[in-house]
Protein backbone atom coordinates (compact mmCIF):
# COMPACT_ATOMS: atom_id res chain seq x y z
CA UNK A 1 0.00 0.00 0.00
CA UNK A 2 3.11 2.18 -0.06
CA UNK A 3 2.77 3.17 -3.73
CA UNK A 4 -0.82 4.13 -2.64
CA UNK A 5 0.43 6.26 -0.33
CA UNK A 6 2.45 8.14 -1.93
CA UNK A 7 0.11 8.76 -4.84
CA UNK A 8 -2.16 10.05 -2.39
CA UNK A 9 0.33 12.23 -1.12
CA UNK A 10 1.24 13.43 -4.88
CA UNK A 11 -2.44 14.07 -5.14
CA UNK A 12 -2.99 16.31 -2.23
CA UNK A 13 -0.40 18.22 -2.60
CA UNK A 14 -1.89 19.62 -5.76
CA UNK A 15 -5.04 20.73 -4.06
CA UNK A 16 -2.70 23.47 -1.68
CA UNK A 17 -4.55 22.22 1.10
CA UNK A 18 -3.53 24.26 4.28
CA UNK A 19 -2.69 20.70 5.53
CA UNK A 20 -3.40 17.19 4.66
CA UNK A 21 -2.58 14.19 6.25
CA UNK A 22 -2.81 10.63 5.02
CA UNK A 23 -3.03 7.80 7.34
CA UNK A 24 -3.36 3.86 5.92
CA UNK A 25 -4.36 0.73 7.86
CA UNK A 26 -3.18 -2.02 6.09
CA UNK A 27 -5.37 -5.14 7.84
CA UNK A 28 -8.52 -3.15 7.22
CA UNK A 29 -7.91 -1.93 3.97
CA UNK A 30 -8.57 1.87 5.21
CA UNK A 31 -7.15 5.20 3.98
CA UNK A 32 -7.66 8.17 6.32
CA UNK A 33 -7.35 11.76 5.09
CA UNK A 34 -7.23 14.47 7.60
CA UNK A 35 -7.56 18.00 5.44
CA UNK A 36 -7.37 21.39 7.02
CA UNK A 37 -8.68 23.58 4.85
CA UNK A 38 -11.76 26.30 4.65
CA UNK A 39 -12.59 24.60 0.85
CA UNK A 40 -13.24 21.06 3.13
CA UNK A 41 -16.44 21.79 5.27
CA UNK A 42 -19.39 19.74 6.67
CA UNK A 43 -21.86 21.43 3.50
CA UNK A 44 -19.50 19.62 1.08
CA UNK A 45 -18.26 17.12 2.92
CA UNK A 46 -20.28 14.00 0.97
CA UNK A 47 -19.59 15.45 -2.51
CA UNK A 48 -15.68 15.65 -1.15
CA UNK A 49 -15.77 12.33 0.47
CA UNK A 50 -17.34 10.93 -3.29
CA UNK A 51 -14.84 12.57 -5.17
CA UNK A 52 -11.71 11.12 -3.42
CA UNK A 53 -13.30 7.77 -2.73
CA UNK A 54 -13.60 7.30 -6.70
CA UNK A 55 -10.23 8.73 -7.14
CA UNK A 56 -8.48 6.89 -4.51
CA UNK A 57 -10.06 3.64 -5.74
CA UNK A 58 -8.95 4.12 -9.39
CA UNK A 59 -5.65 4.44 -8.07
CA UNK A 60 -5.77 0.93 -5.59
CA UNK A 61 -7.06 -0.79 -8.46
CA UNK A 62 -3.61 0.41 -10.43
CA UNK A 63 -1.46 -0.91 -7.93
CA UNK A 64 -3.13 -4.01 -7.24
CA UNK A 65 -4.66 -3.46 -4.03
CA UNK A 66 -8.04 -4.82 -3.87
CA UNK A 67 -10.85 -3.09 -2.59
CA UNK A 68 -10.71 0.15 -0.01
CA UNK A 69 -12.59 2.19 2.37
CA UNK A 70 -11.69 5.88 2.23
CA UNK A 71 -12.50 8.14 5.19
CA UNK A 72 -11.65 12.24 5.14
CA UNK A 73 -11.80 13.74 8.28
CA UNK A 74 -13.01 11.14 10.84
CA UNK A 75 -16.46 11.62 8.68
CA UNK A 76 -16.95 8.00 8.57
CA UNK A 77 -15.53 6.83 11.61
CA UNK A 78 -18.11 8.69 13.66
CA UNK A 79 -20.63 7.64 11.38
CA UNK A 80 -19.69 4.38 12.11
CA UNK A 81 -19.82 5.04 16.04
CA UNK A 82 -23.54 6.28 15.32
CA UNK A 83 -24.53 2.94 13.66
CA UNK A 84 -23.02 0.73 16.30
CA UNK A 85 -24.88 2.87 19.37
CA UNK A 86 -28.17 2.59 17.11
CA UNK A 87 -27.80 -1.20 16.67
CA UNK A 88 -26.85 -1.40 20.63
CA UNK A 89 -29.96 0.48 21.46
CA UNK A 90 -32.52 -1.46 19.12
CA UNK A 91 -31.06 -4.57 21.07
CA UNK A 92 -31.79 -3.30 24.48
CA UNK A 93 -35.07 -2.32 22.94
CA UNK A 94 -36.05 -5.65 21.44
CA UNK A 95 -34.90 -7.44 24.42
CA UNK A 96 -37.04 -5.47 26.82
CA UNK A 97 -39.78 -5.36 24.68
CA UNK A 98 -39.30 -8.84 23.40
CA UNK A 99 -41.41 -7.36 19.74
CA UNK A 100 -39.05 -6.63 16.62
CA UNK A 101 -37.37 -3.08 15.89
CA UNK A 102 -36.87 -2.22 12.77
CA UNK A 103 -34.28 0.55 11.94
CA UNK A 104 -33.70 3.16 9.58
CA UNK A 105 -32.27 2.68 6.04
CA UNK A 106 -28.80 2.19 6.01
CA UNK A 107 -26.66 1.57 3.26
CA UNK A 108 -24.45 -1.95 2.81
CA UNK A 109 -21.72 -1.07 4.78
CA UNK A 110 -23.94 0.35 7.72
CA UNK A 111 -26.09 -3.13 7.88
CA UNK A 112 -23.08 -5.12 7.74
CA UNK A 113 -21.75 -3.17 11.18
CA UNK A 114 -25.16 -3.58 12.88
CA UNK A 115 -25.21 -7.49 11.85
CA UNK A 116 -21.73 -7.97 12.91
CA UNK A 117 -22.48 -5.75 16.12
CA UNK A 118 -25.07 -8.05 17.12
CA UNK A 119 -23.56 -11.35 16.15
CA UNK A 120 -22.33 -12.15 19.42
CA UNK A 121 -26.04 -12.04 21.05
CA UNK A 122 -27.50 -15.19 21.09
CA UNK A 123 -31.38 -13.80 22.33
CA UNK A 124 -31.29 -11.44 18.85
CA UNK A 125 -31.26 -12.16 15.08
CA UNK A 126 -30.99 -9.55 12.57
CA UNK A 127 -32.21 -9.31 9.61
CA UNK A 128 -32.18 -6.81 6.19
CA UNK A 129 -35.62 -6.36 4.67
CA UNK A 130 -36.60 -4.23 2.02
CA UNK A 131 -34.78 -3.16 -1.03
CA UNK A 132 -32.62 -0.91 -2.70
CA UNK A 133 -32.47 2.73 -0.45
CA UNK A 134 -35.34 1.64 1.53
CA UNK A 135 -33.05 -1.46 3.02
CA UNK A 136 -33.06 -1.51 6.34
CA UNK A 137 -32.45 -3.64 9.66
CA UNK A 138 -35.07 -5.96 11.78
CA UNK A 139 -33.68 -6.84 15.27
CA UNK A 140 -35.72 -9.86 16.26
CA UNK A 141 -35.68 -11.73 19.65
CA UNK A 142 -35.39 -15.62 18.97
Amino acid sequence: MQNLKETTDKLLSFFNFKESKIEIDEEKKRVSLYIDDETVNSKNMTSVINSFNRLLKLIAKKYDEGPIRVDINNHHREREKLVIELAKAGAKKASITKSDVVLPPMNAFERHLVHEELSVRPDLKTESIGEGTSRRVVIKNI
